[in-house]
């Protein structure tokens, strides 16, 4: 601490509400009560020392918004809304309509009592004394909270894009800018349909640049979202080493049920390809394939013969021999075995559950295939898997599925404002 702030009250309470700010952004105890306690504590020490600023020193309007923007700022680190922090804030912008930090903070504020265009308003305002990213990281996330369920949505979430990327261009190293823009791309993707995997694959990108700032160690947020992207994009090994670290940063979140939930779900794939692997039932079920009707655009081909990834113009015929329920809502799984009495499990999103059941023939196209294999606490996985994002690469019995079994695929990520 400098000697200036040493003497000066005003200073002093600047430096405090700081370190009350710092606390409620890597502070997560097991026991959330604590950590409201904590703030409690530290916001009362601040605006204690805010007291002690002498009368004489925040006469003027310019000391005077200065002291009303930081009581404001101190009592609005908490999750809830508080009048008492709105006022301060408004009071604050009043007597100085330039002072950026206290729009910014009002913003947050009104957002809390889900006066959204209000939020808005404060922010834009904000932006218009100079650019500045954490004020365009809070409108982007904004932008998003408005979009949901509009009619605009897609166009609203591009806006929120675009001011993500607006907030990295000022500072290319910001942790915070790069996990705003991976959350922005992650909405992106359900918004507009879950089609456009770039978008996914952008978002991780995001995510990984802000792990490069070492600020962002403390925020379990990310390291939740990665994982989530992760998962969806069947990463295992690399979603449970994401949810063990969130888990880890923040006992609060659901990480290390999520941990469990894969787990589960892993040991059941496996089980289901090694009890079924050599049944006799196999045989048969893979003689019962008939030939199928498929478009000349397709080649025929057997899980053996696909390559890693996407295969383009390719059509995969097998009988599904087990529906494998789990914990998660997406994708589906189910056990199938080719022409050759190779299982394979089958990851099917964006359809609904009662569109496909045992022994029907399947005709899966252009399927995305990947050979898993990676061990997790001493426990080694090792399946042969395909995935199929839409109900049109599916045929069931020869025949195209209705669009009244699609249903549209959302995961969630987590941010707070």
């Amino acid at each position: 601490m400098s000697n200036q702030a040493e003497q000066d009250p005003m200073a002093k309470a600047t430096i405090a509400a700081e370190e009350l700010y710092h606390i409620r952004e890597t502070y997560f105890p097991a026991n959330p009560d604590e950590k409201i306690s904590k703030l409690q504590t530290e916001s009362d020490l601040a605006l204690k020392l805010l007291d002690s600023v002498p009368p004489e020193q925040r006469k003027l309007p310019m000391q005077r918004a200065a002291y009303e923007y930081l009581r404001g700022k101190i009592l609005d680190v908490f999750p809830d809304y508080r009048k008492e922090a709105e006022d301060h804030l408004s009071k604050a912008v009043k007597l100085n309509p330039s002072l950026a930090d206290a729009w910014l903070c009002l913003g947050n504020c009104i957002w809390k009592k889900e006066d959204l265009s209000a939020a808005k308003n404060c922010f834009t305002l904000a932006l218009s004394k100079g650019p500045n990213k954490k004020i365009l990281c809070q409108l982007s996330m904004l932008e998003r909270r408005m979009a949901q369920g509009t009619e605009n949505e897609a166009e609203l979430i591009e806006e929120s894009i675009h001011h993500a990327k607006e907030a990295i261009t000022l500072d290319v190293k910001d942790g915070n800018s790069w996990y705003n823009l991976g959350n922005a791309c992650l909405t992106s993707f359900f918004v507009t349909g879950a089609w456009d995997h770039s978008k996914l694959l952008q978002s991780l990108k995001a995510y990984q640049n802000a792990e490069k700032d070492e600020r962002m160690k403390s925020n379990p947020d990310l390291y939740f979202n990665n994982a989530t992207v992760n998962k969806y994009l069947e990463n295992y090994e690399r979603a449970l080493r994401g949810f063990e670290a969130a888990a880890l940063k923040d006992p609060g979140l659901n990480a290390g049920e999520e941990v469990q939930k894969m787990v589960n779900l892993l040991d059941k794939l496996e089980n289901m390809l090694r009890g079924h692997a050599r049944a006799k039932r196999l045989a048969s079920l893979a003689s019962s394939l008939g030939a199928v009707n498929l478009s000349s655009s397709y080649k025929q081909a057997t899980i053996d013969l696909l390559v890693e990834g996407l295969n383009k113009a390719v059509a995969v015929v097998g009988k599904v021999v087990f529906f494998i329920k789990h914990e998660g809502v997406a994708p589906l799984y189910y056990l199938v075995c080719d022409s050759n009495q190779i299982c394979f499990i089958l990851s099917l999103y964006g359809t609904r559950n009662d569109a496909i059941k045992e022994g029907d023939q399947l005709s899966l196209l252009e399927p995305y295939y990947r050979y898993i294999d990676f061990s997790w606490k001493g426990k080694h996985y090792q399946f042969k898997s395909i995935r199929v994002d839409f109900l049109e690469q599916v045929l069931v019995n020869g025949k195209a599925l209705s669009p009244r079994q699609a249903v549209p695929t959302s995961i969630f990520a987590q941010h707070k404002p």
